[in-house]
């Protein structure tokens, strides 16, 4: 049976843009942070935008790794809270809840053992983790001395990340809209003291950025974290909980969950890759790419918030056991995700100059190769963000997790990251044919997900495990 790809439809825009546009607006905010730190930085030479730019890098795979565990978990949450909404018995309510707070608890274990090995990592080797991306002795210096400044960060990044997203999940989108909003003004206020030694306080530059962007994710963690363990009703997680027993979910939720951490840490690895070869490529790559970069995450927030609302209503409307509606709402993100992308790349072009004009300290090669990226980033962003509401949204919900997995590493790996190194080190073609071979895993992946959704085989049963009578 086909399905439009666009129908009208008010009761299904209504509830995905409900979830997406908070999601979307957090996003901005962040992205909102990243600029200004990067402009802020970007003041101090390109030796210290470069060098933020690349630590950032790193610390970029455990945001990535933590994503993946928040949206692993997340496929679980939103089918579980479907099944515990639509439950016809006390004892279908309590195996929903039950299940529910297992995942969470399993997820939090996750997010904080990594950080650890994260911050262990950066405590021992900051300097062989920047020699990755760039071997410039300044750089090399400025980045470890970044790295000394965020080594707790981890932690609080990751236990805020997940918990938002797990309340997402749940319908609980404006809470961590507003608390990215006063992150916003706490990051903005602490960089301009202490990057620039403000208020009677030492010019600490590229190590105040560091700082600054600590003290903001402290403060996103106490309020998230708190609000789940203390106030929140729908999950009515606490940190009781947190040591509960999770043996009968430990094969479910490794079965639909560590795909998603494998599929997007490998993500985060090959988005390093990329990182690690343009940086090779050179200073001025370096910080045209982290020019471009946050314009491409500018533009690419609503997509994001679309995905992860994909992703939740397709577990939401699965958990009802409501197979046909799955479908039809997935041909009709397929067609939003078009639309919205297409607007993307609009949207890029016609902001690119003045963002490029904004840093008035970079080099004229520098501005030259930020054109190109940019050009290259908006014929990219039509593909990318189609492929993202699918494979980040719609078949992830599903439970399509293995197969995603596989998707990402063969495109990436066997395709993308072998005609970059070509494109630059081989060929040497130009910035614009770098970028696009680097991200040709990216077109590739949208077919797949379209012959992908019209199998239908991306509908998977997920279960609550055995747990005991209530």
């Amino acid at each position: 049976m086909s399905y439009p790809l666009f129908k009208k439809d008010g009761v299904f825009y209504k509830k995905v843009f409900g979830i997406a546009w908070p999601i979307a607006a957090q996003s901005l905010i962040t992205i909102g942070v990243n600029m200004l730190d990067t402009i802020m930085v970007g003041s101090l030479g390109d030796d210290a935008l470069s060098a933020t730019s690349l630590a950032n890098s790193f610390i970029t795979i455990y945001h990535i790794f933590c994503m993946g565990l928040g949206m692993g978990a997340s496929v679980l949450v939103s089918r579980y809270w479907g099944m515990k909404s639509s439950a016809t018995t006390e004892k279908e309510a309590y195996n929903a809840e039950h299940a529910l707070r297992q995942t969470v608890a399993l997820m939090l274990r996750i997010t904080l053992s990594l950080a650890a090995v994260f911050a262990i990592a950066t405590v021992l080797m900051p300097e062989t983790i920047m020699r990755m991306y760039n071997n410039e002795p300044e750089i090399l210096r400025l980045g470890a001395r970044y790295f000394r400044f965020s080594i707790v960060t981890y932690f609080f990044l990751g236990s805020s990340l997940v918990c938002t997203i797990v309340l997402r999940s749940v319908g609980s989108v404006k809470l961590p809209l507003f608390v990215s909003m006063g992150a916003f003004f706490v990051n903005l206020g602490a960089n301009y003291v202490l990057i620039f030694g403000k208020l009677g306080l030492p010019r600490m530059e590229v190590a105040g950025a560091a700082l600054a962007t600590m003290i903001a994710r402290l403060f996103e963690a106490v309020v998230i974290c708190g609000y789940l363990l203390l106030m929140d009703q729908k999950i009515a997680f606490r940190f009781k909980h947190f040591f509960m027993d999770t043996k009968s979910l430990i094969s479910e939720y490794f079965r639909i969950s560590i795909p998603v951490l494998i599929s997007d840490g490998i993500l985060a690895l090959g988005s390093n890759a990329v990182t690690m070869v343009i940086g090779h490529l050179g200073g001025t790559y370096v910080s045209a790419n982290a020019i471009t970069s946050v314009t491409q995450q500018l533009t690419n927030v609503v997509i994001s918030g679309v995905s992860q609302a994909g992703a939740i209503v397709t577990g939401q409307t699965l958990g009802e056991g409501n197979r046909e509606r799955t479908m039809e709402q997935g041909y009709m993100f397929m067609g939003l995700g078009f639309l919205l992308s297409l607007i993307s790349g609009l949207f890029i072009i016609a902001i690119s100059e003045p963002v490029i004009l904004s840093y008035k300290n970079i080099s004229s090669e520098t501005a030259d190769i930020a054109r190109e990226f940019m050009i290259a980033i908006a014929m990219i962003v039509l593909f990318q963000g189609t492929n993202s509401i699918m494979t980040k949204g719609v078949l992830r919900g599903g439970g399509d997790t293995k197969m995603l997995m596989l998707a990402d590493n063969l495109f990436l790996w066997i395709l993308a990251i072998p005609f970059g190194l070509l494109a630059g080190f081989v060929f040497k073609l130009s910035p614009f044919w770098i970028y696009v071979c680097l991200k040709s895993d990216q077109i590739v992946k949208t077919i797949w997900a379209w012959t992908r959704l019209t199998s239908g085989k991306w509908i998977k049963k997920i279960s609550t495990g055995k747990v005991k009578e209530a």
